[in-house]
């Protein structure tokens, strides 16, 4: 499914086989879940990505054939590949272990095509055996709102026990698992009026849940903002303590509007989040299946990628959105 020009839709097409560079794998795909990245990407938000563009990058695929100087994982071995997918390696942020900071980098759907296809090729050093615990559908969503959802929960530190999750969509459902299992208490904010959502952050162990609107029913140490929505940094302020953490999680967000100082006096921060590093990767894989993580997923066929990013765009999905491209061989 092929991105021809920001604004329209996803055009099934038919593309060679992809051959392997010399660092690269070719890949089998089996599922790929969809991200509201892809939606930034689709409506133009994000800019100058490549042109006609495979999307999709949180990809759960097999290893099919490996370029001479990529033979570390071996052919068969199932693999998920992430947003970031590729860095330098050489440069001031690559060298202090910020390679999600590195000015080359490349990334999964949106300089290099992505999973929302049969076959796609990644760099080796960003496929990661996955645990075998998950199938394909629900391993995918790890790829991307399990692992940014988990930097964005490191980057609020770890002492902070009252953890508020604004966007209760496929980054929340997960980090809230991760985040009672470390003993965090967990308060779900949702778009005002989703009785479902509410509901089911309720089910997955949030002690409170409400709208985006609301003020919960005590302060915070920390707020995960996962909706690109600017407005939720100042409510997210008023509603966490004096040297509160307010982590924005997502790659685009709209205008934060101007607020008092008053409301960042005390200590309190706001930060971003900006992609992942390999290590959050491995920490995460070999995290999840411990708590155990639980993927919550509603299943598209390839074919139906615009459907999927229609949903996704509404607030149709509780959990994600994964596409199942092929069964595993």
């Amino acid at each position: 499914m092929v991105l021809r020009a920001a604004g329209q839709p996803l055009v099934e097409s038919r593309w060679p086989i992809p051959r392997p560079g010399p660092e690269e794998l070719l890949l089998r795909v089996h599922a790929c879940a969809v991200c509201r990245t892809d939606l930034h990407i689709v409506d133009g938000e994000l800019p100058h990505p490549k042109l006609p563009l495979v999307l999709g990058h949180e990809i759960v695929a097999t290893v099919e054939a490996a370029g001479e100087r990529a033979t570390a994982i071996p052919v068969g071995t199932r693999v998920g590949v992430p947003w970031l997918g590729w860095s330098c390696g050489h440069c001031r942020f690559c060298q202090s272990g910020r390679e999600n900071l590195c000015e080359r980098a490349r990334f999964t759907g949106y300089q290099v095509d992505g999973g929302f296809a049969e076959f796609t090729t990644a760099h080796h050093r960003f496929c990661f055996p996955l645990p075998p615990e998950y199938s394909d559908v629900h391993a995918a969503p790890l790829m991307c709102a399990g692992l940014i959802g988990f930097r964005s929960l490191r980057m609020a530190g770890d002492a902070r026990h009252r953890l508020g999750l604004y966007g209760f969509g496929a980054a929340a459902h997960l980090i809230l698992q991760v985040a009672r299992h470390q003993g965090r208490r967990v308060f779900a904010f949702t778009r005002p009026g989703d009785a479902e959502g509410q509901r089911f952050a309720r089910e997955l162990g949030a002690e409170w849940a409400g709208g985006s609107d609301e003020v919960p029913p005590e302060p915070l140490d920390a707020a995960l903002l996962f909706a690109p929505v600017g407005a939720l940094v100042p409510a997210a302020l008023r509603a966490v303590d004096k040297a509160g953490v307010v982590v924005c999680g997502g790659i685009h967000m709209s205008d934060i509007p101007t607020f008092p100082y008053a409301l960042l006096w005390e200590e309190r921060v706001v930060r971003s989040v900006a992609n992942l590093t390999r290590a959050d990767a491995l920490d995460f894989l070999a995290l999840a299946p411990r708590v155990p993580v639980r993927t919550q997923v509603q299943v598209f066929p390839l074919s139906a990628a615009n459907e999927a990013l229609g949903a996704l765009r509404h607030g149709k999905v509780h959990g994600a959105a994964v596409l199942e491209v092929s069964a595993p061989t």
